[in-house]
């Protein structure tokens, strides 16, 4: 390839944008599968006074059929597009809050759970590798503003879905919601479709581009089972697993932590507004989770993958030390548990566009959907959290997620960056 044809790999497909948006819409349509669970803890327990640890498989479950099953859901998109799994998908999100709603027992949650899951990782895995097809040149920034979509989609419901909790019961609020979200991601499921084979993107050596040189070689497409067989694989996958743990814990545990710290329902007045300190947390937490996505796979297409891992892993591992110690007060849990969401949620564009970089575009949804399912190795870790808090207190929980996030940040330089050198050299 020769420095004039270049230029012509840089033009954004026709449509690209639009699919873009469909995916971020269908995105923020499931994020309270997962996002909006923590609400929905408390009131259930209350009600059928479940143990918390048991209540809690089900988000696990949830997370290990909304991530292990991807890499299968990608090897259909790859195959047959993706309209036909996020269609179904919408289905299957629809019906798993609608049997939530109904739910009188723990099995019947897990299957909720379970149904959830494999809906809502149909979807995710779709409009990642969908949004990393649209743009080669632009990974970091596309995949971060489809992730965006599921960080912040919750954002603006945290409050409705609160206040029909207190006025309606959790049970009418998974009804409503689950309808709405369903049919939402039903319809917009029909608009998705893949852009036409696009040669893989080759920069010259020496050459210049719209991000960084290291980030931009792609010499061959890995297969997943060729993907599977690198080392480079494997350490993303460790890392995945470390930073995720932290975030999912807080995703799940944030009610919980706060109803311990006696915080919950303290009024906390920010900007002009005032909410009970949990809502506003939940509010800004998911909104700051939603933006981090996209600026920080901007920065990575111009900083470099490695160094913005280092950056924002190592302020996630700060910030979840400084949640620790100072967490008791409620303003102060607002802005640090932001702090630690904006620091967290960038792990699902940076780890998807550094997969695009390194094992190529053919492929794209499968291996981002294989390296994903660490995503649910983690979510094995959160039931055990609840133990950990029972026997060492919520402390224990934030020293063991800050030593992953901060090990993991150094991994990103030590490690990933010269062995992602090596793999380029070779390929």
């Amino acid at each position: 390839m020769t420095q004039a044809t270049v230029p012509n790999l840089l033009r954004t497909p026709a449509g690209a944008w639009r699919q873009l948006l469909f995916g971020v819409a269908c995105m923020s349509m499931i994020a309270n599968l997962q996002y909006g669970w923590t609400l929905f803890v408390t009131p259930i327990i209350d009600r059928y006074h479940f143990q918390p640890a048991a209540l809690q498989v089900a988000f696990t479950l949830f997370v290990l059929t909304e991530t292990w099953l991807v890499p299968i859901e990608g090897w259909l998109v790859d195959r047959y597009g993706p309209r036909p799994v996020v269609v179904v998908g919408g289905v299957l999100v629809g019906a798993s809050w609608i049997l939530n709603a109904l739910s009188q027992s723990l099995p019947m949650f897990y299957g909720a759970a379970i149904i959830g899951g494999v809906g809502a990782g149909a979807v995710y895995g779709t409009c990642i590798g969908n949004a990393l097809k649209w743009f080669p040149h632009r990974r970091g920034l596309a995949a971060g503003l489809t992730a965006m979509g599921f960080g912040a989609g919750s954002a603006v419901s945290v409050i409705p879905i609160a206040a029909m909790i207190k006025s309606s019961g959790y049970q009418h609020t998974f009804l409503v919601f689950g309808l709405a979200q369903g049919l939402a991601v039903f319809s917009l499921g029909w608009l998705l479709k893949t852009p036409e084979r696009a040669p893989p993107l080759v920069w010259p050596a020496g050459s210049a581009g719209p991000m960084n040189a290291d980030d931009a070689v792609i010499r061959r497409d890995f297969s997943p089972w060729q993907m599977a067989k690198t080392p480079v694989f494997w350490v993303m996958y460790a890392m995945f697993v470390m930073m995720a743990a932290g975030g999912l814990m807080a995703t799940a545990q944030l009610g919980p932590i706060a109803k311990s710290f006696k915080i919950a329902d303290v009024p906390v007045t920010l900007a002009g507004l005032t909410l009970p300190a949990l809502t506003f947390a939940l509010s800004i937490d998911r909104f700051l989770n939603g933006v981090t996505r996209p600026f920080f796979g901007w920065v990575s297409d111009r900083l470099g993958r490695e160094n913005t891992m280092f950056l924002a892993f190592g302020l996630e591992g700060a910030g979840i030390l400084l949640l620790s110690h100072f967490g008791r007060d409620p303003f102060a849990f607002v802005l640090l548990t932001g702090l630690v969401f904006f620091a967290w949620g960038e792990i699902y564009s940076l780890f998807p566009a550094t997969c695009g970089d390194s094992f190529g575009t053919r492929f794209a949804t499968a291996n981002a959907g294989l390296l994903y399912t660490a995503k649910g190795t983690a979510a094995l870790l959160v039931p055990f959290t609840s133990l950990l808090a029972a026997a060492g207190g919520w402390n224990a929980v934030f020293n063991a997620a800050a030593i992953l996030n901060l090990l993991a940040a150094v991994m990103a330089l030590a490690l990933l960056k010269p062995m992602r050198a090596r793999l380029k050299g070779g390929a």
